[in-house]
């Protein structure tokens, strides 16, 4: 087990973000309808985890850290339809209601008093809009707290001086991003790309990679608290975690005895 998870030493960590229920019906499908040409999914189970920024949640409390989530109430599904002989999925269905945006009225000098870290986990489901970014991240800077973003936004310039992580299909689309940030572009089985350097990450079967950028943000976030800011060994344990989620199915929350 590594250094860092040994010391266990516990941060007190705001993550804010769009949540959702991640829903798994589980079943076989051996027959085509009589009524169309499509195959008959016959359910037998059903799973149901938290996903988007609870799944961030979830694994910075695997750490042992003091987590408190700022997430939208509105229910978020995404309903997967997996064929429980070949693990494969078959169909993934969106339930998506009209989102309230977060009350920034919350993010104050004197509120965020106490906090080691922020970590915004941004679906752009509608939660966090641009102009809620600078609200939150005034006091942020103010307390010298360090704030870490993973955004589907293409617009990133609010970011200022934040620790951001995308992937490499998000960065394609990307149209701006802050003059003062360090971004971390996850490669995916490659790796992570940060300062022109790529870290690889280690060789796994894949079996679902949902969730995995969770996993990375989440572990990433953690070692940079335990290391004082070092990002080299924070990538390289974070690839890591994410190499260990994508071997299982379905969205993940890293088990510490698989880290060694």
């Amino acid at each position: 087990m590594s250094k860092a998870i040994q010391q266990q030493k516990y941060y007190k960590i705001l993550v804010v973000g769009d949540a959702c229920l991640d829903v798994y019906f589980f079943g076989t499908c051996d027959r085509l309808s009589p009524e169309a040409p499509v195959p008959v999914f016959k359910r037998k189970r059903i799973k149901n985890m938290q996903g988007m920024c609870l799944n961030v949640a979830s694994n910075l409390r695997v750490f042992g850290h003091d987590v408190r989530v700022d997430r939208n109430d509105e229910k978020i599904k995404k309903i997967r339809i997996v064929d429980e002989k070949t693990g494969h999925h078959l169909l993934r269905v969106d339930e998506e209601p009209e989102i309230k945006n977060i009350d920034v009225r919350r993010y104050t000098k004197k509120t965020l008093a106490g906090y080691d870290a922020i970590v915004i986990s941004d679906y752009d489901k509608g939660y966090i809009t641009q102009g809620d970014i600078l609200d939150i991240l005034e006091p942020a800077k103010f307390r010298e707290i360090p704030v870490f973003v993973d955004s589907k936004k293409k617009d990133l310039r609010n970011f200022d001086g934040c620790i951001i992580k995308i992937n490499e299909d998000e960065k394609s689309k990307l149209t701006n991003l802050p003059k003062n940030c360090e971004l971390l572009v996850t490669l995916g089985s490659k790796g992570c790309l940060w300062n022109d350097k790529i870290y690889p990450s280690e060789k796994v079967d894949v079996h679902d990679v949902t969730g995995a950028g969770d996993v990375f943000l989440a572990s990433f976030v953690h070692m940079y608290l335990s290391t004082s800011g070092n990002i080299p060994e924070s990538i390289k344990f974070a690839n890591k975690c994410a190499s260990i989620s994508v071997s299982h199915f379905g969205t993940c929350v890293i088990d510490l005895k698989e880290i060694s």
